[in-house]
């Protein structure tokens, strides 16, 4: 059950780029929430899996030794989530957020890298991505707002 909810579903055990997958699956996933409930929603929901999350990921590292192991992308799903959480709204805004979510937790400038360089256990795992998030968000509302006073939206 443990391994159903770290890799979301097993999308963290596709061949290629998990992260980029669980960050997809994640964004996917978020659209019925925010279909029929007001963002604030998805982002108690992202506060909940993020402490579950910290609490499985800590067991699961324990018991293989292995610190942040690539199939593990529920920290993905809630980086997005709480990315959409913040700045969804509209189509492009769900895609700009995937696309500065994935650019920021590959990338992880500044203190995102201090977080996954320096921060063990579940908490640096799901903190880097968290943190990743709030600067897709950021990123995400202000590339909508330029493109929208540009007159492309």
């Amino acid at each position: 059950m443990r391994r159903l909810f770290l890799t979301f579903f097993y999308t963290g055990l596709l061949p290629k780029a998990p992260g980029t997958w669980g960050t997809i699956a994640g964004a996917i996933a978020a659209l019925p929430i925010l279909h029929y409930f007001p963002p604030t929603t998805l982002f108690l929901v992202t506060l909940l899996l993020s402490l579950i999350a910290i609490r499985e990921i800590d067991k699961e590292e324990a018991q293989s030794g292995i610190h942040d192991a690539s199939e593990i992308v529920i920290d993905e799903v809630a980086g997005i989530w709480l990315a959409l959480s913040m700045s969804s709204g509209t189509w492009a805004q769900i895609l700009f957020s995937v696309i500065w979510f994935r650019v920021f937790d590959i990338w992880k400038p500044s203190v995102i890298g201090r977080i996954d360089q320096n921060v063990s256990g579940g908490l640096g795992v799901m903190g880097d991505d968290l943190l990743a998030g709030v600067f897709a968000a950021i990123c995400s509302a202000g590339t909508y707002q330029l493109l929208t006073y540009a007159g492309l939206f």
